[in-house]
């Protein structure tokens, strides 16, 4: 396709080529000018109101806490700003508990026995019926 556009380019303009050709302009003006290459970052960027490693481990700390074990991170929130404290949000809480592998379920679950299939034995014929 760009060898047949380029064959009619010179004698029929940039437009009429396009629309013969079935390109549109904009594709072929981008192809002209391709972005330039990016480069990596040197470094990482970080966040400057993100938590310290300290900060987050205190907030992991309070959160797995004996007063707190048991409950969402919404309410550990709502419970620790009515005592006047502010450690973070509830999505940054959500984000430590997430980043150590405790953002499941944060109350006790009941485990049940397995319940075993019950097994009919027969000695002689008619002795089960099901």
């Amino acid at each position: 396709m760009d060898t047949a556009f380029t064959g009619v380019e010179d004698q029929l303009g940039i437009t009429a080529a396009c629309r013969l050709t079935g390109r549109s302009r904009a594709t072929h003006y981008r192809l002209l000018k391709p972005p330039a290459a990016r480069t990596p970052r040197s470094h990482p960027q970080a966040q400057p109101s993100a938590l310290t490693a300290e900060e987050r481990a205190a907030v992991l700390e309070l959160m797995n806490s004996a007063e707190y074990a048991e409950l969402p991170p919404a309410q550990i929130w709502d419970r620790e700003l009515d005592a006047g404290r502010y450690h973070c949000s509830v999505s940054t809480m959500y984000r430590i508990l997430r980043a150590k592998g405790q953002a499941g379920e944060r109350r006790r679950q009941a485990t049940h026995p397995a319940k075993a299939v019950p097994e009919l034995v027969t000695t002689a014929p008619s002795q089960v019926f099901t």
